[in-house]
């Protein structure tokens, strides 16, 4: 709870909690991305289906989720069998994957990335947590870390880049906070995973969708004019005087109250 001299008024720690508690539960899920990884138990399979749910979360989320069941269709439904183990000649049918602007070329990559690290690296965590030191405030340094990990590789399509944001080019990285979201909180409510445990759930981002960057420019959360990087770490920064641990969690909230039309 915000203290006495607080910024943030005790009405809105007092919306923001009870929105938690609504949308932060089972329920949530069949009509979220998130519930792309949900449909697998092996940790790389979730990781895998986690990360490419979060990046092609653009548009309807039904759209979202039927592409996701597609995609992940045609690696056979077992995705860490299937990129460690894939042939050229498996990949024929990816070359008619499409969602927006994401084509099969970005597509072969991302198989080509996953190839090649997982067979050296048992699970995605390290990718991004070994870029933080102990005393990381943020995930800054990891996402910057992950897409130069990504992008390094002499295969890599100039068009892919788009699709991985980084700090570096002030993106708000909506899409890999909230990535990083699923994997690292833990807090036994059924919905994010919390199968990570070296980055702490108060390094985490806040994710900065259209939803919830406009329900929190009309809480007074946000008072930077436009949607970049340091508006994501404004965001947090608020957040974490209601919830200095935790401050994430308050995503479903924002999230909720905008899909619920909140203040329109």
């Amino acid at each position: 709870m915000p203290s006495a001299d607080s910024p943030v008024p005790s009405y809105i720690f007092d919306l923001l909690e009870e929105k938690v508690a609504q949308y932060n539960k089972p329920d949530f899920i069949p009509f979220d991305p998130i519930s792309i990884p949900h449909r697998f138990s092996i940790k790389q399979d979730i990781e895998i289906m986690g990360f490419w749910a979060a990046i092609l979360a653009w548009g309807q989320r039904k759209t979202i989720i039927n592409k996701c069941i597609e995609l992940a269709s045609l690696m056979d439904n077992a995705p860490y069998d299937f990129v460690k183990n894939h042939t050229d000649n498996d990949l024929k049918p990816f070359l008619n994957f499409k969602h927006r602007t994401f084509n099969a070329t970005d597509t072969l990559y991302f198989l080509h990335f996953f190839q090649n690290y997982y067979r050296s690296h048992d699970s995605l965590e390290y990718a991004f947590s070994s870029h933080l030191s102990n005393d990381s405030e943020t995930i800054e340094n990891a996402l910057i870390g992950f897409h130069n990990l990504f992008s390094d590789s002499e295969n890599f399509p100039t068009r892919t880049k788009k699709h991985i944001a980084t700090p570096v080019r002030k993106s708000s990285c909506k899409r890999l906070n909230m990535f990083l979201r699923w994997m690292v909180r833990n807090d036994d409510k059924g919905v994010d995973f919390g199968i990570w445990n070296s980055i702490s759930p108060a390094q985490l981002v806040c994710p900065c969708d259209v939803h919830v960057d406009r329900v929190s420019r009309l809480l007074g959360l946000i008072k930077r004019p436009v949607t970049d990087w340091q508006t994501a770490l404004e965001l947090t920064a608020s957040l974490k005087l209601l919830d200095g641990s935790d401050p994430v969690k308050y995503d479903f909230a924002l999230f909720g109250l905008g899909i619920e039309g909140f203040a329109k």
